[in-house]
């Protein structure tokens, strides 16, 4: 499964960044980089789900082991997150690799403008084919409102924006058992899941490591949101050098199945659960290109109607008033009205900026029938 992937989502726990003496696994992570400069070797993008900030920054906050409050765990993350991504770097660098860093709220996933920027600025990082995106939750400022609560759920979310059709969580357990292993020795390895009902859900238990937030619960939540994203999900065992390399020559791991592709997955949110903020009227031979799997240019475009952003879901209508479908429009009402008709390359003198040349892009489209 790993092979043929193309938009990877890796996500590590804290209990394999840390030791039990919160010390930081320099070796495991040189051999991890060596891992994904592989497979950027290889074509596939790759970005990376990273815990540990907290654990790394107790020390420093003199805290030890003890239970944290919320506003002591935001201290330690600040104090942490500087070792963490230096930690990154330092083990990227000599794979000829960078890390950019990403901090983000539960609140980016939901607030539809925090969204796009997040999910433009992945596709511009990986448009460079140096660049690992290294992403955290922003411990410093997430509330207890707003925290995605561990980084299992953080990567689903992030597997979703990215549009990733592979996720892999790493962790110090090779994948789903029907009961906890470390205290059920009879327990069963579940290779495959293709859902996630509330028998598989009965399987989970609570997490093993000292240092981690998560534990399978958390995982089978993540499978659910990736899943329902079209993205299909790994959980293995991370604690040996070289993981990356050891799933893609067979390595243990649980796999699950999701159902359609992320791009298939991705048109059926759009057309079954966004709520329309306008339409826009088509021209006949704009109406023939979406059909033919074309986007959609401003130049087919003879109407609007509506006060909409960009990003927001609109209906695409014929000459005749017929509804084609229904997609996500990259200009808010004002600046499409400016480009209605015109040509893409008239869109950045018109506007004095350009975000795309198409007015509605055929993976952001979902065509009626």
């Amino acid at each position: 499964m790993l092979a043929d992937a193309k938009r990877i989502v890796i996500k590590i726990g804290s209990s394999l960044i840390i030791d039990e003496a919160n010390e930081p696994r320099r070796a495991w992570l040189q051999s991890l980089a060596e891992d994904i400069a592989a497979l950027k070797r290889d074509g596939r993008e790759v970005i990376v789900v990273t815990s540990g900030a907290v654990a790394l920054g107790r020390r420093p906050m003199g805290y030890g082991r003890r239970a944290l409050a919320l506003e002591e765990k935001q201290a330690a993350a600040a104090c942490g997150q500087i070792t963490l991504f230096s930690l990154w770097e330092e083990a990227l660098r000599p794979v000829a690799l960078a890390a950019a860093q990403m901090l983000l709220t539960a609140d980016d996933s939901i607030h539809r403008r925090r969204y796009l920027n997040a999910r433009n600025t992945l596709d511009t990082l990986l448009e460079n084919k140096t660049i690992v995106p290294i992403v955290n939750e922003n411990d410093t400022v997430a509330t207890a409102e707003l925290r995605f609560g561990d980084n299992d759920r953080l990567a689903a979310r992030l597997a979703q924006m990215a549009g990733a059709d592979m996720l892999v969580l790493f962790s110090d357990i090779d994948g789903l058992y029907n009961a906890n292993p470390a205290t059920h020795p009879e327990a069963q390895f579940i290779a495959e899941v293709r859902e996630i009902t509330p028998q598989i859900e009965r399987m989970a238990g609570g997490a093993a490591s000292s240092v981690a937030s998560g534990g399978m619960i958390t995982k089978l939540a993540a499978a659910k949101i990736a899943l329902g994203a079209g993205c299909h999900m790994l959980i293995a065992c991370g604690t040996l050098p070289h993981p990356l390399r050891a799933l893609r020559e067979g390595g243990a791991c649980t796999r699950f199945i999701a159902p359609e592709s992320p791009l298939s997955a991705r048109k059926h949110w759009i057309a079954g659960s966004l709520h329309p903020a306008g339409s826009i009227t088509v021209d006949d031979g704009a109406a023939r290109a979406l059909r033919s799997g074309k986007s959609l240019l401003p130049a087919g475009v003879i109407a609007l109607e509506g006060r909409f952003d960009r990003g927001d879901a609109v209906l695409i209508k014929s000459a005749d008033g017929a509804i084609i479908g229904k997609g996500l429009i990259a200009y808010a009402a004002e600046d499409a009205q400016r480009i209605l008709g015109k040509k893409s390359g008239e869109i950045e003198q018109i506007l004095s900026f350009k975000r795309k040349d198409v007015l509605i892009h055929r993976d952001d489209l979902a065509l009626d029938g």
